[in-house]
């Protein structure tokens, strides 16, 4: 199949693109950077936007920022600049881990960290790993700027928080301060570069006697979107690593497989709970480093 027919424009600053957002009345106006989803949907006619707003050429959304106890993303930074950039590596590892395993190098040439986000994808790597570092998101409008949690930002599977004359400007992602951090991510698919059936990421920090002292762990693809698994961190804290077997005891209770033609309700817990604890390992040794 072919797209519905739209217009396009391709617009030159924030203000315009707020701008053709905010007088969309009845039409429908899609943001398009990468379009490594949206096209897709187009072609099968799965969205059929009116118009089409090209971001490209806005350069003040793209870019990585050190602002000291945060990094700073433009909303349309590449996927693949995300992925090469020193700075990520050194100070968001989680990020630079999570990233190489989104689709393939085709897909992060052109796919931006904003419309990921946006997207909400139940099993997406950047999100998870975003969820875990309590990143904020910046959304803005003619009607001004707001900032939001990650957390909360996506209500189910492909539904976000974000208003229909909103657009994402930049995500800011806090960066642990602590001597002894460490971080896991793991998933399984199908084949290498496919969606994630179950995902899982953590971030650690531990004390000098190697206790646990701050844990942060969320798992993908169990629920119709990112879960922060809050209960399985409190059990963790204060605690040493080999507590995280106690700890996943209470997983049952945060999240909610379906089953679908990918895998069982009961096989996403069951993977869940492996990636987790692998996660949780990785993290751990990686902190004692």
């Amino acid at each position: 199949m072919k797209a519905a027919p739209f217009d396009y424009v391709r617009a030159a600053d924030v203000n315009e693109v707020c701008k053709l957002l905010a007088e969309a009345g009845q039409d429908e106006r899609k943001v398009i950077a990468g379009g490594q989803t949206l096209v897709p949907l187009m072609a099968m006619r799965m969205a059929r936007p009116d118009m089409l707003i090209d971001i490209n050429d806005v350069v003040e959304l793209a870019g990585i920022h050190d602002h000291g106890d945060h990094i700073a993303i433009g909303g349309c930074t590449r996927q693949r600049v995300i992925e090469r950039s020193d700075l990520i590596v050194e100070r968001l590892p989680l990020i630079s881990k999570a990233i190489r395993n989104v689709g393939h190098s085709q897909t992060r040439n052109r796919g931006t960290i904003g419309g990921s986000i946006v997207h909400g994808d139940p099993s997406a790597e950047l999100a998870l790993a975003a969820l875990v570092l309590d990143a904020r998101i910046i959304l803005k409008s003619i009607r001004g700027e707001e900032e939001l949690s990650l957390d909360g930002f996506f209500e189910a599977a492909m539904v976000t928080n974000i208003q229909p004359d909103q657009l994402l400007t930049e995500i800011r992602i806090p960066v642990w301060a602590g001597k002894k951090v460490g971080t896991g991510f793991h998933e399984t698919a199908s084949r290498q570069g496919d969606f994630a059936i179950v995902a899982a990421a953590a971030q650690l920090e531990l004390g000098t006697d190697d206790v646990i002292v701050r844990a942060a762990i969320t798992v993908g693809g169990v629920a119709p979107s990112p879960v922060r698994l809050r209960s399985v961190e409190e059990l963790l804290t204060g605690r040493p690593p080999e507590a995280i077997d106690q700890a996943l005891f209470q997983l049952d209770d945060e999240i909610d497989p379906d089953t679908d033609v990918h895998a069982t309700a009961d096989y996403r817990r069951r993977v869940a709970r492996a990636l987790i604890s692998r996660a949780v390992e990785d993290a751990v040794d990686e902190a004692q480093e």
